[in-house]
């Protein structure tokens, strides 16, 4: 008889006030939970993509977010990020995904998005509905993902 051990899959949530100090607080998590479960050879960019994604929620929403890290049982890495906001960014839209142009030289915004769209193996986006109608109604806004490794 032959014993059968479980992928090593788990999920992470975090909840996030819209506070500037969300990003830094996702990244953190981040951090503890890829070198808790060895993932040190995504690390950097996950914590980096997380970083983009949270940071526009604070950026372009008006209420919470939350993060979402989970573990597939093919090795990789999905992430995902909620916000209150409805609308879907490039490069999250419908396929084939819309591509988020390079920022001017001396923009001081506008990489984060692209950053995930050239690091990241895959992603996408889909709206929820609603225009943020309440700061806890998770039946309203967006969920935006990517996954990474494998």
């Amino acid at each position: 008889m032959r014993t059968v051990s479980p992928p090593d899959t788990w999920t992470y949530a975090l909840r996030l006030p819209h506070d500037p100090r969300a990003a830094r607080v996702a990244r953190m998590t981040v951090r503890s939970v890829l070198a808790s479960h060895g993932r040190a050879e995504i690390l950097d960019a996950v914590e980096l993509m997380t970083s983009e994604m949270v940071t526009n929620t604070y950026r372009h929403t008006n209420g919470p977010a939350s993060l979402r890290l989970t573990a597939l049982a093919d090795g990789r890495l999905r992430v995902g990020v909620w916000d209150s906001h409805a609308r879907v960014p490039a490069p999250f839209g419908r396929p084939p995904h819309d591509h988020v142009p390079l920022a001017p030289p001396g923009a001081v915004g506008g990489r984060g998005l692209r950053l995930v769209q050239e690091h990241a193996d895959c992603w996408g986006g889909v709206s929820l509905g609603g225009d943020g109608g309440g700061a806890f109604d998770r039946r309203a806004g967006k969920l935006l993902w990517f996954e990474l490794g494998g």
